[in-house]
C-alpha cells in the first residue's frame, strides 16, 4: 500500500521530473499546466492502483502454494534462481520472497548460502512488469477493465474473482499508462523540458534520479513502468532508460533494508545480501551500457519505416524492458558460482548478536507484517509460530511432573514463570491474526483462520493449566511434607508420557496442517482411558493401605491424573481444528 504521503511525494517528485514546476510558459509553446498535471496525477493513480490491485490478485491466487514451491525447489543454487524468479514474478514483491527466504532460513529449512540463489532469481522476476508495460496494449485497457468488473461482481466464486480483479489491474495499469502518455505529448515541443531529459544521458544522473526515486515509492515496478510510458512518447533515450532501470535496482534495496529493521540477524543478512547484489551488478555493468545498448537494439522489435522521435517511442520501451531484463538475468549468471562466498562475507559483516539479559523477553519468530497482503503466506507463518509456541508449553511439561513429584519450589516457579512466556507469544500471535483478519480472506482461509485461532487457544489453555493447576499441585505436596510412592511414581509418570506425546503431536499436526497427525492424537483416546482406569485402580489399593498421609496423597495423585487428561482434552481439540480446517468429519 502506498502512504498519502508517498503518493503526494510521488507526484511531486514526477512533476519535477518532468520539467513542471521549474520552467514557466514558453512563448512559442502553449501548455495548459493545470490540465496536464491533473491527467498526469490522475493516470499515475490508476497506474499505480491496477499494479496494486494485479499484485494482490496474483497473491491471493497463488499465495497457497508459494511456501511448497519455495520449500521444495531450492536444494541448489541453480533452482533457488529460478525459484526465486517464478515466485517474484507471481507475487509481484521481492520484498515478499525475501521474507519467506529469512523464515526458511530462521526454521532451519534453508541455510544462508541457498538463500542468496532464491534472492538473486527474485531480481529477474520484477522484470515482468516492465515486460507487461512494454507491450503496450493499450486499446485493450478498456475491455480488460469492463470484463475484469464483470467477472468481480458477476462470480461467487472466489478464484473467479480474483482473476477479475487481476484482469481489471492490469487494464488499469494499460489505461493509467494512455492517460500519461497523451498528457505529457505537448512537452515533446517544449524546449526546456527536452534540455532536461539530455541530462539523463549522463548514467550516474540517472541512476541517482531512479533510485531515490524507486526508494520513495518503493517499487522498482513503478519507476520501470514511467520511465517505459516516458520513453513511449520518445523523451528518453536507451541509454538513459538502462542508467534509470540500474537505478531502479538499487533503490529497491531501502525496501530491504527498512523490513530488516529490528528483525534478527537472519532478515539483516538476507537484506545485506540483496544489497551487495544489486550495487555490484550496477558497478559492473556502469561502463558497458552502450554495449548492453547495443546488444538489446539487436534482439528487439525494430520500426525502420519511421524516423525521429515517433521511431524512438515506438522502440525504445521495448529495448528498455529487454535491457532491465537481461542485466538481471545476467547478473544472475554471473554471481551464482559465489553463494557460498557471498554468505560468508555477509556473515563476517554481520556477525551473530551477543544476546543480553535485558533482551532475553520471548518475542515472535515468524510473525511478519510484510506478509500480511498475501494471507496464505502469513496463516503459514501463524503455523509456524504455533511451533514456537508449543515449544514453550512442551518445555513446560516436560519439566513439570519431575517436579510434582520430587521437585522444590524454585523449580516449581520456575515452570510457573515460563508461562509468562506462552502469554506473551499467544498475545502476539492473536494481535497478527487480528491483522490477517482486516484482509481480504477466501472461504477456505477463513475456515484455517477459524481453525488456527481455536489451536491457538487450546494451547494457551494448556500451558494454563500447567502453570496454575499442576504447580499447584506441586506446592500442595511440599505444603503437606509426604513423598510420592514408587509404584505411584511410575503410574503417573507413565500417564505423563502418553499425555506429553499427545501435546507433542497435536502441535505437530496444527503447525503442519496434517491429518494423519491429527488423527493419532485421536486414535489416542483408548490409550489414555485405560491409563486412567489402571491409575485410578492403582489408587484405590493405596488409599486403603496403612501409610502416613495416604488421605492427602490420594487426593493430590487423583487431581494430577484429571489435570493430566484435561491436557489431553485441549490437545484433542487441537487435533480437531485440523479436521475442521480440511473438511473432514471428526471419528466418532
Amino acid at each position: 500500500m502506498y502512504t498519502r504521503f508517498t503518493k503526494i511525494s510521488l507526484l511531486l517528485f514526477l512533476m519535477l521530473f518532468s520539467g513542471y514546476v521549474s520552467a514557466a510558459e514558453d512563448s512559442e509553446t502553449i501548455i495548459h499546466w493545470g490540465t496536464m498535471a491533473m491527467s498526469l496525477f490522475g493516470g499515475l493513480a490508476l497506474f499505480l492502483f491496477g499494479m496494486e490491485q494485479m499484485s494482490t490478485s496474483l497473491k491471493a491466487v497463488a499465495g497457497d502454494r508459494m511456501k511448497s514451491i519455495l520449500a521444495k525447489l531450492t536444494t541448489n543454487r541453480f533452482m533457488g534462481a529460478a525459484t526465486g524468479a517464478g515466485v517474484t514474478a507471481v507475487i509481484q514483491s521481492s520484498s515478499v520472497t525475501t521474507v519467506l527466504v529469512v523464515g526458511f532460513i530462521s526454521a532451519g529449512l534453508m541455510t544462508l548460502s541457498q538463500s542468496v540463489g532464491v534472492i538473486m532469481g527474485a531480481n529477474i522476476g520484477t522484470t515482468i512488469t516492465a515486460q507487461i508495460v512494454a507491450f503496450k496494449i493499450t486499446k485493450a485497457a478498456l475491455l480488460m477493465i469492463g470484463v475484469g468488473f464483470t467477472m468481480m461482481f458477476a462470480s461467487k466464486n472466489d478464484r473467479t474473482r480474483q482473476y477479475g480483479t487481476m484482469l481489471m489491474g492490469l487494464g488499469l495499469v494499460f489505461y493509467g499508462m494512455t492517460i500519461m502518455s497523451e498528457a505529457m505529448k505537448p512537452l515533446r515541443s517544449y524546449q526546456p523540458f527536452l534540455d532536461l531529459m539530455i541530462q539523463m544521458e549522463n548514467p550516474i544522473t540517472g541512476i541517482l534520479i531512479a533510485a531515490a526515486f524507486t526508494g520513495l515509492v518503493q517499487s522498482s515496478s513503478a519507476t520501470t513502468g514511467i520511465v517505459i510510458v516516458k520513453a513511449s512518447q520518445g523523451f528518453i533515450t536507451l541509454p538513459a532508460g538502462i542508467a534509470l532501470a540500474f537505478g531502479s535496482n538499487i533503490g529497491t534495496c531501502v525496501t530491504a533494508m527498512l523490513a530488516s529493521i529490528g528483525k534478527p540477524r537472519e532478515a539483516v543478512r538476507a537484506a545485506a545480501v540483496h544489497v551487495i547484489f544489486n550495487v555490484a551488478g550496477v558497478l559492473l555493468w556502469l561502463m558497458f551500457i552502450p554495449q548492453l545498448a547495443e546488444l538489446v537494439t539487436l534482439m528487439s522489435p525494430s520500426y525502420n519505416d519511421l524516423s525521429g522521435l515517433n521511431r524512438l517511442a515506438a522502440e525504445t520501451p521495448r529495448q528498455i524492458a529487454n535491457a532491465h531484463t537481461l542485466f538481471n538475468i545476467a547478473n544472475t549468471l554471473i554471481f551464482i558460482g559465489f553463494t557460498t562466498q557471498i554468505a560468508k562475507a555477509v556473515e563476517t559483516l554481520i556477525p551473530d548478536k551477543v544476546v543480553e539479559i535485558e533482551e532475553l523477553q520471548v518475542r515472535s519468530k515468524y510473525l511478519d507484517h510484510e506478509l500480511l497482503s498475501t494471507p496464505a503466506l502469513a496463516l503459514d507463518r501463524v503455523r509456524l509460530e504455533v511451533l514456537h509456541m508449543g515449544e514453550k508449553v512442551e518445555d513446560m511439561y516436560d519439566r513439570i511432573m519431575p517436579a510434582i513429584l520430587s521437585g522444590n519450589n524454585n523449580e516449581l516457579n520456575s515452570i510457573k514463570e515460563k508461562d509468562d512466556d506462552v502469554d506473551l507469544l499467544y498475545e502476539q500471535i492473536i494481535e497478527y491474526m487480528g491483522l490477517i483478519s482486516k484482509g481480504s480472506l477466501s472461504d477456505k482461509q477463513t475456515e484455517e483462520f477459524l481453525a488456527l485461532m481455536e489451536a491457538v487457544g487450546d494451547l494457551e489453555n494448556i500451558g494454563d493449566t500447567i502453570e496454575t493447576n499442576l504447580v499447584e499441585l506441586g506446592k500442595r505436596r511440599l505444603r503437606a511434607g509426604f513423598s510420592i510412592s514408587k509404584p505411584t511414581h511410575k503410574v503417573l509418570t507413565d500417564f505423563h508420557k502418553t499425555i506429553h506425546r499427545a501435546v507433542s503431536l497435536a502441535i505437530q499436526a496444527v503447525s503442519q496442517s496434517n491429518i494423519e497427525v491429527a488423527k493419532s492424537v485421536m486414535k489416542m483416546q483408548d490409550d489414555i482411558a485405560k491409563l486412567s482406569e489402571s491409575a485410578a485402580i492403582h489408587q484405590a489399593e493405596r488409599l486403603v493401605a496403612e501409610e502416613p498421609n495416604r488421605i492427602p496423597a490420594y487426593t493430590i495423585e487423583v487431581d494430577i491424573v484429571e489435570k493430566q487428561k484435561r491436557i489431553y482434552k485441549f490437545a484433542r481439540r487441537m487435533a480437531s481444528s485440523v479436521y475442521a480446517e480440511q473438511g473432514e468429519d471428526l471419528p466418532e
